[in-house]
């Protein structure tokens, strides 16, 4: 590792000493820059935020925070005690960035969460050349391999189609912020009918609000006619499942949409009909990839399968170290599903990381 470290990790976050500024904290700080709008990276209490417009505007809704808050373009470059930073695209969700950080010639790299996959609506990821690159691992072994987007969307249509035309209503689990945005915006409207969960109805306002367009949609509420439900296509969050709102749409069956769809018996012990593998983070190969375009020698990895991951860049010559933070939100592995557990069933699969 360079003599110098220009980002570090403390008690409040991944922390920038010269520039006097955090990337993603998890405590209050004052001054917070911000890769996207999850909670586990866009968190209430700082006194000064930055982040993109887009971001800015998810943040308004989601925390509504007291703290001056700044909204910066792609690209657009600013100076913070001599730390030249600049954010560019992830590609993760709407809005999210990575965060470049530069210093007297040495430069870092901040991915926050990220994948090259192009959802037509989350942007498409920008390779940064960098010294340090610190990425997420959430999907940071080799079972995790995604197809294209084309054929997963096609995937959920025909899965919504086949159901329709057993009168029975799709209900899809799917995250409020971005994974539900992205199935949304490429489903089939001539199908049936889209409605809409409360938390997720909100969110996609907001973005419709920047100017994305989607098919029509309409929220599900206590005066929604039984009769809306047949044939119709159900976005929810997981939070959903199981739960006494789902009654009125009987007869239904049950999906999700996840990376951790691509682990053994995730689907079966979650009790849905359907298990769709798509997630908004980077593959396994995806990653590598990313690194491998940065030019980077220090790999420092974050949340998900950081060991592996981490052992993994080391033995392509690179300074690959797992480092500690608190993210971890929007795709996690289900309670009794331990990254041990996970690691070993990816192993026995494809091999392991090494």
């Amino acid at each position: 590792m360079p003599a110098r470290q220009l980002l570090e990790v403390n008690a409040c976050g991944i922390y920038c000493a010269q520039g006097d500024f955090y990337i993603d904290p998890w405590k209050s700080v004052d001054k917070a820059l911000i890769t996207h709008g999850h909670s586990d990276h866009a968190r209430w209490g700082m006194q000064h935020y930055l982040a993109t417009h887009e971001t800015a505007a998810i943040m308004r809704h989601r925390i509504n925070p007291t703290g001056t808050l700044t909204g910066i373009g792609f690209g657009e470059k600013r100076n913070m005690n001599g730390v030249e930073v600049s954010f560019h695209p992830a590609g993760h969700v709407i809005g999210s960035a990575q965060i470049r950080v530069e210093y007297k010639g040495e430069v870092w790299v901040v991915t926050g969460d990220c994948k090259l996959a192009d959802d037509g609506l989350s942007g498409v990821f920008e390779p940064i050349k960098c010294d340090t690159n610190i990425i997420e691992s959430t999907f940071g072994l080799p079972v995790f391999r995604w197809r294209p987007h084309a054929e997963l969307m096609r995937e959920v249509n025909e899965w919504w189609a086949g159901n329709a035309e057993k009168g029975l209503c799709s209900v899809l689990y799917c995250y409020s912020l971005g994974k539900a945005q992205r199935i949304l915006h490429a489903l089939n409207a001539e199908q049936g009918q889209i409605l809409l969960h409360g938390a997720t109805h909100a969110m996609t306002e907001v973005i419709a609000g920047l100017g994305y367009a989607f098919p029509p949609s309409a929220l599900i509420t206590k005066d929604t006619p039984k009769e809306a439900y047949r044939g119709a296509m159900v976005l929810a969050p997981g939070s959903a499942q199981g739960s006494p709102w789902l009654r009125k749409m009987a007869p239904y069956v049950e999906g999700n949409a996840s990376g951790w769809m691509a682990l053994r018996g995730n689907k079966r012990r979650r009790a849905l009909d359907k298990g769709f593998v798509i997630s908004d983070h980077a593959d396994f190969y995806e990653l590598n990839a990313i690194v491998e375009a940065s030019g980077a020698e220090n790999v420092l990895v974050t949340h998900g399968y950081t060991s592996a991951f981490a052992r993994y860049q080391t033995s392509l010559g690179r300074n690959g170290r797992e480092l500690e933070t608190a993210y971890g939100g929007d795709e996690q592995p289900e309670a009794h599903e331990t990254p041990e557990t996970s690691e070993n069933e990816a192993s026995e699969t494809e091999g392991g990381a090494s």
